[in-house]
């Protein structure tokens, strides 16, 4: 990274970062638990903090809960679609920081490749048509969202292979766009037909985590847990892509197979989100700017903080959602939405602003 001749400070900045990352990345775990059981109090009834925090305890050791109903509503509705919530958005917050590394690009997230727009399409299909699996009744659902972001991410890489071997950077992304904006139109050609699903259809392509369970929460912590650790591994090559392709190369970083395994991954990931809670923008692209102002470029550090402050953006995200018109529930990707424009327009003008100012 360079910096202008005046700007004497950025060096300081950086340092000053690096040297708190580590308490950083504890402050931004304990205000995750936190917002986990706010989230978990507040809703349309209100359960107090104390109350919550001993039915929860309690389930944890095995002892019996006291007062059923209050259990019920915190142990079987709220705190699987808090779990949920965190983990997607979590899991989301890290493909955006991944493919920022990946691509070089501030403006890219885990939706870059299309590979979430493939997984919305696969999933609509599914719910559209009745598919499922036997013994599981949204398993249907998850594998017909992973397969069409495996042949997304296969069609995309193709035709990016056609147009340039390299695999250059600025043609995955063009072509993701475009592939993008098609599907999107398949989509909604799919909802206008399936008459008798759409309002369901509708509201879940903007992002829906009602009636999300335990089982769905499992799958998701499994999928984080083993694409998390995959792209954690990455993080030195995520740090040489950060001085150029051919830099990386250079130092002996086998650019095309990285590129392969980190997208590959990604897609893994974002199929199974969408297909847990349907299409959720901006995640991806606006937690990892604010974690990188926060611990630093460093994808060692970068990666958890990412993971940690989209949990916590989303968990508020979907609070909202539930909370500011209630009884009437937004989607989620309505509230994301209008934060991640206004933070979209922002980065934007700070990274054209900072583009000028390099020397």
């Amino acid at each position: 990274m360079t910096y202008s001749k005046g700007n004497t400070h950025a060096p300081n900045r950086f340092l000053r970062r690096e040297r708190l990352a580590p308490l950083t990345c504890l402050l931004l775990v304990a205000s995750l638990l936190v917002t986990m059981i706010l989230c978990i109090c507040i809703g349309s009834v209100r359960i107090p903090f104390s109350e919550t925090v001993t039915c929860i305890f309690h389930a944890l050791s095995g002892l019996p809960a006291q007062g059923s109903t209050t259990a019920n509503i915190i142990l079987h509705v709220r705190l699987p679609r808090v779990l949920c919530v965190a983990l997607a958005g979590a899991a989301l917050s890290l493909c955006g920081a991944a493919m920022q590394g990946l691509l070089r690009n501030p403006l890219a997230d885990g939706s870059t490749l299309g590979v979430s727009s493939g997984a919305a399409l696969g999933a609509v299909a599914a719910m559209a048509t009745g598919f499922t699996l036997p013994g599981s009744p949204y398993g249907g659902v998850m594998v017909s969202a992973m397969a069409f972001a495996f042949g997304s991410l296969v069609l995309i890489l193709s035709l990016a292979y056609t147009l340039d071997r390299s695999l250059e950077t600025g043609s995955i992304i063009l072509i993701g766009v475009i592939y993008t904006m098609f599907i999107s139109s398949l989509i909604n050609l799919i909802i206008t037909f399936a008459s008798d699903h759409t309002r369901s259809l509708s509201f879940w392509t903007m992002g829906s985590f009602s009636g999300v369970n335990m089982d769905q929460a499992g799958l998701l912590a499994l999928a984080l847990v083993v694409c998390g650790t995959i792209l954690m591994r990455f993080s030195p090559e995520l740090n040489a892509f950060a001085v150029g392709e051919e830099n990386a190369r250079h130092i002996g970083v086998p650019v095309r197979r990285v590129k392969l395994i980190v997208l590959i991954t990604v897609s893994v990931l974002i199929g199974v989100c969408v297909s847990v809670s349907g299409t959720i923008s901006f995640v991806g692209l606006v937690m990892p700017h604010i974690a990188r102002m926060l611990v630093g470029p460093n994808h060692f550090r970068l990666l958890p903080a990412s993971l940690f402050s989209g949990a916590i953006f989303l968990l508020l995200a979907d609070l909202t959602a539930r909370t500011l018109l209630s009884p009437i529930e937004l989607s989620i990707g309505v509230v994301t939405s209008i934060v991640g424009a206004a933070a979209f327009v922002i980065i934007f003008y700070r990274t054209r602003k900072a583009g000028g100012k390099r020397c």
